[in-house]
């Protein structure tokens, strides 16, 4: 897989991404609280925080001592629950290299919203796929994927710095995120209940309803798929004809 580092798409209407290093925090002492109260207390703080399928359809209900929240409520407080280390940081990361650039488009309030509606919508896409299943989906990936799937429509040609194996390289960010949404297809196939502990249905969800809500959501001004970058380069073009031909007598 490429786990993205860094990009070259500086900010354009906002100083600095503070939904998105606001998420970013909420999810880290989440974890932090997590850890720090036992394995059994934190396998508890997951069927309570997680989203169930089955509780959530209606099909089962949860423990009196586990409804911590309201069985919606769960369709967000998953979206900051993750299951270990690894899990955090790999989401954190595409998080911090391709949310600013979304939240720069949209700006700070519909930002937030365009994240919760993309997570919702991941949740209820992996729910989907198996009603009935009692294993709790947790993790920002689902509204991460909404994320990428925003990037991906404003900056196809933004290059990002990704780590593929022990190899640091520059890579436009169709290749990068087109190779991701194509893994998650080629994974949800081989494994389409999740048996493996990833929800790749509520991946592919949350990616499409990114692109769907870029749209409507982005500021007035923001253009897509880096067109503002083409007008820059023919403007500069036409400015270089132009000198070449003043000097000729």
């Amino acid at each position: 897989m490429l786990l993205p580092l860094h990009d070259d798409n500086p900010l354009k209407t906002i100083r600095f991404q503070y939904i998105n290093t606001a998420i970013i925090a909420v999810c880290l002492l989440i974890f932090i609280f997590q850890i720090s109260i036992g394995i059994q207390n934190e396998q508890e703080f997951i069927f309570s925080f997680g989203s169930i399928p089955a509780v959530l359809f209606g099909e089962v209900s949860l423990p009196k001592h586990l409804e911590q929240v309201p069985v919606w409520a769960t369709l967000i407080t998953s979206m900051f629950v993750h299951g270990g280390i690894m899990h955090l940081t790999g989401n954190m990361l595409f998080l911090w290299v391709l949310g600013d650039n979304v939240e720069d488009a949209m700006g700070h309030k519909r930002y937030l919203i365009f994240y919760l509606l993309v997570g919702i919508i991941s949740v209820f896409t992996h729910g989907l796929t198996d009603p009935t299943s009692k294993v709790p989906m947790i993790g920002a990936s689902g509204a991460i994927s909404g994320v990428i799937g925003a990037y991906l429509v404003l900056h196809p040609k933004a290059r990002i710095k990704v780590l593929v194996s022990f190899f640091i390289i520059w890579l436009p960010a169709y290749v990068v995120l087109g190779t991701w949404i194509g893994y998650q297809f080629f994974s949800a196939n081989m494994d389409p209940s999740g048996i493996g502990g990833i929800a790749w249905w509520a991946h592919i969800g949350g990616f499409f309803a990114g692109i769907a809500l870029i749209f409507p959501m982005r500021r007035k001004n923001i253009t897509l798929f880096d067109s503002e970058q083409k007008k820059f380069q023919l403007k500069v073009k036409v400015i270089k004809h132009r000198k070449g031909r003043s000097r000729i007598p």
